[in-house]
């Protein structure tokens, strides 16, 4: 967690008004996050910081590439993130802090600093495609043509190389179906 510490902002010592943050953030950042979808990606973080009497706004403007398993040749192929998100940040007396929503965090009127990073961390995962694909199956320089070639061979109906010795109880179960 050393490597996150660019990620607490000390917002007390800021006036009110905007205040711009910027963060790269490259494998090291999801090294951090043990079980994260993404291991590896090159991303520029652009945060705004509005500062309020009662309330912290923060626009996150997050771009750049992630690298993603493709889920058919399962190379890793670069994908491109453009995420925008809004959070807000109120403050509150009690100490009961259970208030937190998805569009709402709350802190304690003692905290003087922000972590940042699992904000971005579940930004960035969010951004994730549900199927990884390669845009051009086959035809990229980042899809495994050993895989692709394997899975064509075996998808075309032709008996695969190692079925070559089959187990002779097949082929009399085969002539059951046949006898009808």
């Amino acid at each position: 967690m050393k490597s996150l510490q660019e990620y607490r902002i000390p917002f007390t010592g800021l006036k009110t008004g905007k205040h711009q943050f910027d963060f790269d953030i490259d494998e090291r950042f999801f090294k951090e996050f043990e079980y994260s979808l993404v291991k590896n990606g090159k991303l520029r973080v652009d945060m705004e910081l509005d500062k309020q009497e009662t309330m912290l706004l923060l626009q996150f403007e997050i771009k750049g590439e992630i690298f993603s398993n493709c889920d058919f040749c399962l190379s890793d192929f670069p994908t491109k993130v453009n995420v925008s998100e809004r959070q807000i940040v109120k403050f509150s007396e009690d100490e009961n802090l259970e208030d937190n929503t998805d569009e709402i965090l709350v802190l304690g009127r003692n905290e003087h600093e922000i972590n940042v990073s699992q904000l971005i961390y579940e930004y960035i995962n969010l951004a994730v495609p549900l199927f990884n694909r390669c845009e051009d199956v086959g035809n990229t320089e980042f899809c495994d043509k050993v895989v692709i070639e394997k899975l064509n061979a075996l998808s075309s109906g032709k008996p695969a190389e190692e079925n070559v010795n089959a187990d002779p109880r097949w082929e009399a179960l085969k002539k059951i179906n046949t006898d009808k």
